[in-house]
């Protein structure tokens, strides 16, 4: 009698020699995006976020979201389930832990405690597994941060052989995403090869060259539900923050325009002029756009607002400036549902350019 299969293993129908990844606290696919485009086999996505489970997998096909938590999940889960050898120079394990505990914009890090230690919890497979290399990006604050655990990740990976790293605070506005996004980048491998971060691009991208009505983006209002898979969705305002917006100047306006007027000022923000000016200014049409978060949905909470509509920018706006590819499909119930994965995701291209890096 022939040996039962078990239909939970996974074959893998990767031609020898090419390159192979997984990646750690995938979201909703950004890192996965990249590095498929750069012309890497994502075998599987792992994260504990179910929400971002409709999204990964329809918008890459064939990569598997494993919904699990990296801290229970057993080392020999992916030699049992995708028949990943241990050693094997051309695997790529990529750990883009959630970085709340070591963000400047947290301000409660009991609540984000967990995350402190993720990336130590991702070494544990890294040791295991010993693939090729190791791709890792994080908040700025993973470096200046004094309980930072990456002292400690990174006397792992030498322990561990990975010789040549690669690493640094980079603003992703000089990789050619129309944001400014600083973020700590690292590459490392245990080959006998020098590894670099990725290479400047010549131009800076602005908001200009991505959105507006010739790059495709119709002028609408604020609460406008668009239900096609573009997502062009904007979230409502209610009359006082449209007054406030009618006051703030175009292309780059800021809240100092009706700080005076007693109708229209907050008072959190009186005698304050200089805290939080971004708090619903509008976006520059010459300049990168400012860090998309998981709030750019709402101008009161940073430099959202459209540089000429009196609205916030929309889901696909958002999702332009994390340069997620215009037919990649959010699968979700909300904006805020939505927002929050575009925001937390890895930029599509930055993801290229690593991958790329690491095939040439």
């Amino acid at each position: 009698m022939p040996k039962k299969r078990n239909e939970n293993i996974i074959e893998q129908n990767i031609p020898a020699g090419e390159f192979k990844a997984i990646d750690f606290f995938c979201g909703g696919g950004g890192m996965t995006c990249g590095l498929r485009q750069a012309g890497i086999h994502v075998i599987a996505g792992v994260d504990f976020d179910k929400n971002a489970q409709a999204t990964y997998e329809y918008n890459n096909p064939g990569s598997v979201f494993i919904h699990e938590d990296i801290t229970k999940l057993p080392l020999n889960y992916f030699a049992e389930r995708f028949q990943i050898k241990r050693k094997d120079d051309n695997l790529i394990l990529v750990g883009c832990s959630p970085c709340q505990y070591y963000s400047i914009i947290n301000t409660d890090r009991t609540k984000s405690v967990k995350s402190r230690d993720l990336l130590i919890h991702f070494a544990k497979f890294i040791e295991y597994y010993r693939p090729g290399y190791v791709l890792v990006e994080n908040v700025p604050g993973i470096v200046t941060n004094k309980e930072s655990i990456l002292p400690r990740f990174l006397e792992q990976l030498q322990k561990l052989g990975y010789a040549h790293i690669a690493k640094g605070v980079v603003d992703m506005s000089n990789y050619g995403i129309p944001q400014s996004r600083r973020r700590f980048s690292l590459i490392a491998t245990r080959l006998n090869r020098d590894i670099s971060l990725p290479a400047k691009s010549e131009k800076i991208l602005t908001v200009g060259d991505v959105l507006g009505e010739k790059n495709g983006f119709p002028q609408i209002v604020a609460g406008h539900k668009d239900s096609t898979p573009f997502a062009h969705t904007v979230a409502g305002l209610g009359k006082v923050c449209l007054q406030r917006l009618s006051y703030t100047p175009h292309n780059g306006g800021n809240r100092l325009s009706w700080a005076n007027i007693p109708d229209l000022q907050l008072p959190c923000y009186r005698g304050k002029d200089d805290s939080f000016k971004d708090n619903y200014g509008r976006m520059w049409w010459n300049r990168p756009s400012p860090t998309i978060t998981t709030k750019f949905f709402n101008i009161s909470n940073g430099r959202f607002a459209h540089p000429d509509e009196d609205r916030a920018i929309s889901i696909r706006e958002g999702a332009t400036l994390q340069t997620f590819p215009k037919n990649y499909v959010f699968k979700t119930n909300s904006i805020a549902a939505a927002a929050r994965i575009i925001g937390n995701a890895v930029p599509c291209a930055y993801a290229k350019l690593l991958g790329l890096t690491i095939l040439q």
